[in-house]
This record gives structure tokens, sequence and C-alpha cells, in this order.
């Protein structure tokens, strides 16, 4: 059975930095994806950032382009988001999402708990 447990998150000021983290347990092949998605104000549920573990190929959103880096360190099975600039609107529960790799995101087969990330102006 596939776990993805995800730590980080919390309250940053604008301009400031967090880096959130998905530990990956379970999968039995190295043909995933995984990353980050959140929900922002009035749209549906986007990816923010990915990466294919096979590839190691990366996604960004425009959002964050330039921004936000994701890593992935196989040895543990580990993703992490760096973000860094963060802006007022990068506030959501950004939730870690793995799953088979379609390019360099994962379908939605499994998601994490949630970190919250607010960011004070």
């Amino acid at each position: 059975e596939v776990q993805l447990v995800e730590s980080g998150g919390g309250e940053v000021q604008a301009g400031g930095s967090l880096t959130l983290s998905c530990a990956a347990s379970g999968f039995t092949s190295t043909a995933y994806a995984i990353g980050w998605f959140r929900q922002d104000p009035g749209k549906e549920e986007q990816a923010i950032s990915c990466i294919s573990r096979k590839e190691g190929r990366t996604f960004y959103a425009d959002s964050v382009k330039g921004r936000f880096t994701i890593s992935l360190d196989n040895a543990k099975n580990t993703a992490y988001l760096q973000m860094n600039s963060l802006k007022f609107d990068d506030t959501a529960v950004y939730y870690c999402v793995a799953g088979v790799a379609i390019a360099s995101c994962p379908y939605p087969d499994y998601r994490g708990q949630g970190a919250q990330v607010t960011v004070s102006s």
C-alpha cells in the first residue's frame, strides 16, 4: 500500500521561505511521479510542481516558476518543495500527490494529508 506522509508548512511573512517534504512508501516500481497540488480561490485544484521518479523531469506552474524548486531524494523516497519569495497568493493547503507518471506529473492515485501554508502580507 502506498503511503504519503507530508511535513513542513506553516506561516511565514511575504518574501519568506518554507520547505515541504513528502515521504513516499510502498511503490513497487520507479514509473511514478510525485508533486504538490493546491487549489487557488475560484479555481480547480492544480499541480504546482511535480517530478518524475524515473527520469527526474520537473514541472512548475507559471505562478511559481523561478520561486519554487522541487527535488527527489531517491534513497529516502522523499520529495521536497523549496518555496522562496513566498507571496500572499501562495496561501493554500498543499497536497502531496503521487501516482503513475504522466510526463512529469502524477495521475492522482495517492494523496498526503495536506500541509497548510499561510503567507502573511
